[in-house]
């Protein structure tokens, strides 16, 4: 039985650990051929050697558009053609409050999640539009829709990036191509130990024990996994998603829902309680 992404070729940046590997690893299996594109040379040439001739990795930092540039024309000099983009790379932004953040730290945190999707965008589709299809799909956050999720730098690129994703929708949507967004809620991934200054070692150690703690941030009572995302992907990049221009995917287990049903009722005992007892 074919895969529901048989014959595609994908491109996947931050594609070497977390969400980007297992997309990478779920594409593959689902049949299609992907340029996994990383900055961690030993963890890319690791996964794509496991993965098979389906799978190429390729050097990228996606704050440079020289390395975008050479991903896509890479991957379309291997592999023939580019069907989907998964811009997923990202990094934390400076936790700090408005008055104490940096030149610095904002230019490098917008370069990768704003710029990186940006310059993803444009050279995907000068080779899509020779095409007439494909699909772009951007990692986006619930801290782009709320506030209360991320810090000031990450939450203004995250909005701005569910934005550029309407916008170019709809221009690429006339010529075949899909724009979509994704907007993953609370995620098993180490960037949560980056993001208060763990290093990469440490913040991968510490992914299982903030299960515990996501387990009661939402209505569904466990914590997002990476192929929570994957198979939002997987679907945003399959024919199945052939009418899907233009929408950002929250994918958080309710998390943005409001308060859970649970909370709203003892809160709701509890002032009748008091209600009644004034």
């Amino acid at each position: 039985m074919a895969g529901r992404l048989q014959g595609k070729t994908a491109i996947v940046t931050g594609g070497t650990s977390g969400i980007g590997a297992r997309t990478v690893e779920i594409f593959i299996a689902q049949g299609a051929r992907v340029a996994i594109a990383g900055r961690s040379v030993e963890k890319g040439e690791r996964l794509a050697e496991a993965l098979g001739d389906n799978a190429i990795f390729v050097a990228t930092d996606v704050a440079r558009e020289a390395d975008i540039e050479a991903l896509v024309a890479r991957t379309v000099e291997r592999f023939g053609r580019l069907d989907c983009l998964f811009n997923n790379a990202g990094i934390p932004g400076p936790n700090e409050p408005i008055a104490h953040i940096s030149w610095d730290g904002y230019s490098r945190v917008m370069d990768v999640l704003l710029g990186g999707v940006m310059m993803g965008m444009k050279h995907a589709a000068r080779v899509m539009k020779r095409q007439g299809s494909g699909s772009i799909i951007n990692n986006a956050s619930v801290a782009g829709q709320h506030t209360g999720y991320g810090d000031h730098v990450y939450s203004a690129a995250k909005a701005a990036v569910i934005h550029v994703t309407r916008t170019a929708a709809m221009e690429l949507g006339e010529r075949g191509i899909r724009v979509n967004s994704i907007s993953p809620g609370a995620i098993l991934t180490p960037v949560f130990g980056t993001a208060l200054g763990l290093s990469t070692g440490d913040a991968e150690a510490t992914v299982d024990r903030l299960d515990d703690m996501f387990r009661a941030r939402q209505p569904i009572p466990r914590a997002g996994l990476p192929e929570d995302i994957a198979h939002a992907a997987l679907f945003l990049a399959s024919d199945e998603a052939g009418f899907v221009n233009g929408h950002d995917l929250t994918v958080d287990g309710g998390l943005t829902g409001g308060r859970g049903w649970s909370e709203s009722a003892a809160a709701m005992k509890q002032l009748a309680k008091a209600l009644k007892e004034g």
